[in-house]
């Protein structure tokens, strides 16, 4: 699934060709990927709005239209969001697209269709539960480790349950906790109200530096990912655990053990990890 790392090249690639161009209109080839309003009132919506600007927050990729409404769009576990000139041949699984008034087009594609597109003020797509009270952001300077302790120190779930929670931190998904822990030198499965302050601010720095890598190697392409242009990231190169399952650790050379906590598979080094 695209993690924080990965919607920010996206947002960033777009950015300089969006902001400023007007969405000619609207082809929803499958409207179900509407999620607010609904899809008659989504293409209504959109159709002669002009993007102000576009930004991101958590996973979810957020453009600002002349009317106070966001455009907003989540990729789920295989979305992409691409810019193209109009004609360009299209891909199976295009279910949404935008002629813009340059000649181009935003694309919507999803080969499994768990992304999802939404019209609506930030307050109403909130209020209406079709996006979530998104905690802070983890490469944000004004997000401190004694912030993240009190998120934590109350909380008896695994710390890995609630790096995935996106009301405690956003935008951090399995590949960037997996990594985030390792860095960390902290076990995904420990109680998180049992790190000390001095752990979870090796957290933090652990986080802030593993999403800050990986969007300068312009994400990870371990799955579906691409950016705007279709091209694969460098991070999953660059992984130290996620994925590895079996294989040494890149510290102490002992086989990475392989646990699934909230449903999800979860690496990390027995040994380094304590």
């Amino acid at each position: 699934m695209p993690e924080l790392p990965e919607v920010e090249t996206v947002t960033a690639d777009l950015r300089p060709h969006l902001v400023g161009r007007v969405l000619a209109g609207c082809d929803l080839r499958f409207p179900s990927i509407v999620r607010h309003p609904s899809p008659e009132a989504f293409a209504a919506g959109v159709r002669g709005r002009r993007i102000e600007s576009m930004s991101r927050r958590g996973k979810y990729i957020l453009h600002h239209l002349d009317s106070g409404e966001l455009l907003v769009v989540h990729l789920g576990m295989t979305g992409q969001w691409r810019y193209v000139p109009a004609g360009t041949e299209e891909p199976t699984h295009l279910h949404a697209v935008f002629p813009l008034d340059d000649g181009f087009e935003l694309r919507y594609r999803d080969v499994r269709r768990f992304g999802r597109l939404l019209l609506g003020t930030d307050s109403e797509l909130v209020a209406e539960r079709k996006m979530p009270r998104l905690g802070p952001e983890p490469i944000d300077s004004t997000f401190t480790a004694g912030d993240f302790y009190r998120r934590l120190h109350v909380r008896r779930a695994p710390l890995k349950t609630l790096l995935l929670d996106q009301m405690v931190v956003a935008g951090v998904g399995n590949i960037y906790a997996d990594e985030a822990c390792f860095r960390a030198r902290v076990r995904p499965d420990r109680p998180a109200n049992t790190l000390s302050r001095q752990a979870v601010g090796r957290l933090r720095e652990a986080l802030d530096h593993s999403l800050r890598v990986a969007i300068a190697n312009r994400g990870s392409s371990v799955a579906d990912y691409r950016d705007a242009w279709g091209e694969a990231g460098r991070q999953q190169e660059e992984l130290l655990v996620y994925g590895r399952a079996g294989q040494p650790c890149v510290r102490c050379g002992r086989p990475l053990a392989l646990v699934r906590l909230a449903g999800r598979s979860t690496v990390f080094c027995r040994r380094c990890q304590r």
